[in-house]
C-alpha cells in the first residue's frame, strides 16, 4: 500500500537521522568508482546508473537458487524454501526495474544530455562485473553477498533521501508516468524519490535478515 505524503516525509527523516552502515571494501570501491566517473553531485542520470547495477545481485541469487532447485527437487520441503527465496529475489529485482524505468522516463522528459559511453556502455560493464562478484560471494558464503547488497542498498537509501532534501523544488514538481499503475501514484517527484529510498531500505533490511538466517540456521 502506498504511503501518504506525511508518512513518506517521516520515513525520510528517519533515514536522514540514521548513520550509514560501515561499508566493506568492495562497496567503498564501487562508490569511489561512481564518484570518480559520475561526480559526487547527486543527479538523475547518476541514480539511473545506480539502478542498472542494483538489480544484478538479485539476478545472481536467483540464478544460483534455480541451480540448487535442479539438484534438490528430490527434497520437496527444501526445494520449496529455495523456490520461495527465488520469488522474493524476483520481486526485489522487479522493484529495482521499475525504479530504473521511471528514472529513464524522467531523464528523457527533462532532456538531460548523457554521454553514451558513461551512461549506456559503462554501466553495463559494471553491472556485468558486479553480477559475477555477487554470484561468487554467494557461492563462497551467502552472508558475504548479502552484506555487500546491504551496503549498496543503504547507500542508495541515504542518497535518495538526501537528493530530496537538497532539491526542495521537487516538492512542487508533479509526478506523471506511464508506470504509475505498476509502481505507485505520488503527487510529486519528492514523494516518488522518498518512496524509492524507502524501497532501498526495505531491500537492505531483507538482506540483513538473510544474513541472520544464514548465521543461525
Amino acid at each position: 500500500m502506498t504511503k501518504t505524503h506525511l508518512e513518506l516525509k517521516s520515513e525520510q527523516e528517519k533515514t536522514l537521522s540514521s548513520p550509514r552502515r560501515r561499508y566493506g571494501l568492495l562497496a567503498k570501491l564501487l562508490f569511489l568508482f561512481m564518484d570518480v566517473f559520475y561526480g559526487q553531485k547527486r543527479t538523475l542520470s547518476k541514480f539511473k546508473v545506480l539502478e542498472v547495477i542494483a538489480r544484478v545481485p538479485y539476478q545472481a541469487w536467483e540464478h544460483v537458487a534455480y541451480i540448487a532447485m535442479t539438484h534438490t527437487y528430490g527434497k520437496p520441503h527444501f526445494a520449496r524454501r529455495v523456490f520461495d527465496f527465488v520469488k522474493e529475489s524476483r520481486s526485489q529485482q522487479d522493484n529495482e526495474q521499475w525504479h530504473l524505468l521511471i528514472l529513464e522516463e524522467i531523464v528523457q522528459e527533462k532532456q538531460a544530455k548523457e554521454n553514451f559511453f558513461l551512461y549506456r556502455f559503462l554501466p553495463q560493464v559494471v553491472a556485468f562485473a558486479y553480477y559475477h562478484v555477487s554470484w561468487l560471494l554467494y557461492v563462497m558464503k551467502p552472508a558475504w553477498s548479502y552484506a555487500l547488497n546491504a551496503d549498496f542498498e543503504d547507500h542508495a537509501e541515504h542518497e535518495y533521501m538526501e537528493f530530496v532534501r537538497d532539491n526542495p523544488s521537487f516538492e512542487k514538481e508533479r509526478f506523471e508516468s506511464d508506470f504509475k499503475k505498476d509502481y505507485g501514484e505520488f503527487d510529486t517527484l519528492a514523494d516518488l524519490f522518498r518512496n524509492i529510498g524507502l524501497d532501498e531500505r526495505i531491500h537492505k533490511e531483507e538482506s540483513l535478515n538473510r544474513i541472520q538466517h544464514a548465521r543461525f540456521s
